[in-house]
This record gives C-alpha cells, sequence and structure tokens, in this order.
C-alpha cells in the first residue's frame, strides 16, 4: 500500500466515523421529527437569504418528517460505508449532498464563517475529493495508442 492509498484511507475513515456519529446524534429524530422541524423554522425565522429561505420554504420544512427520519439513517449508513471502504465515490456523494443541504438550510454557506467552521468546508471539501477521486482513482490510466510505423 503506497502512500497516496494510505492517505486516501485515512481521510475516507475519518470522515466515515465523522458521519457515524453525527447520524447517531440525530437517532431521536426518528421518534420526534419536531427536533428538526423546530431547527428549520428558527433557521427560517434567521432570513438567512433568499437561496437558503426558498429552499427552507418548497423543500426542508414541509418534508421535515421526511428527512427527520432519512437524515439519521443516511448519515450513518454513509459513515459506515466510508469506514469499511464500500461503495466508496457513492456513498461519498450522498454524504457530501446530505452536508451541503445542512450548509444551504442553515445558511452557513454564504457567510464567511463558512470557510473557518470545521462542519463547512472540511467536510464538504472532504467528501467530494472521496466521492471524485474514488471514482477516479479505480480507474486504470490510458496508455497512448501506438501508432503503427511505415
Amino acid at each position: 500500500m503506497n502512500r497516496q492509498t494510505r492517505a486516501w484511507a485515512v481521510l475516507r475513515i475519518c470522515i466515515g466515523v465523522f458521519f457515524v456519529f453525527e447520524g447517531l446524534g440525530k437517532i431521536r429524530w426518528f421518534t420526534d421529527p419536531s427536533i428538526l422541524a423546530r431547527m428549520l423554522a428558527e433557521w427560517q425565522q434567521a432570513s438567512p437569504g433568499p437561496i437558503a429561505a426558498w429552499y427552507l420554504a418548497r423543500v426542508a420544512v414541509p418534508y421535515a418528517s421526511v428527512f427527520a427520519r432519512l437524515v439519521p439513517l443516511g448519515e450513518i449508513c454513509s459513515g459506515a460505508a466510508l469506514v469499511i471502504g464500500f461503495w466508496t465515490p457513492i456513498f461519498a456523494f450522498i454524504a457530501f449532498f446530505m452536508a451541503l443541504n445542512f450548509q444551504i438550510a442553515s445558511g452557513a454557506v454564504f457567510r464567511y464563517s463558512f470557510l473557518t467552521s470545521g462542519y463547512g468546508l472540511p467536510v464538504l471539501g472532504s467528501t467530494l475529493a472521496l466521492a471524485l477521486g474514488g471514482s477516479i482513482r479505480g480507474r486504470k490510466p490510458q496508455r497512448d495508442a501506438k501508432v503503427p510505423r511505415s
């Protein structure tokens, strides 16, 4: 195992553990979806900006009870898959999409603090790198076609 492969594995495992514990922290949402609904309502009251306001009003708030069950399940499953290295590009993209949804809904992605928050750029960047890097690394390099000599 070379250094680059080990680095990708460490990144994958660390991000996977992060998502497993984020999901476990939200496990109560299964039985009480009002926890997520209250959080979304608070974000909506904070007037997070036009994009976040539209997303909250049209997507997040109306389907809060559905997301309250999907988010913990998605975080735990994605995190576990990343820890064991199962379908890394697919589960990393799912984790990226979930993290991006929270960043947009909270309005955090549109603030300077997004760049300094441990939940912002590092998580989104790592999951996106695993999603893209995992699919790129799986391919064998193409060799130049041999040109027949005359």
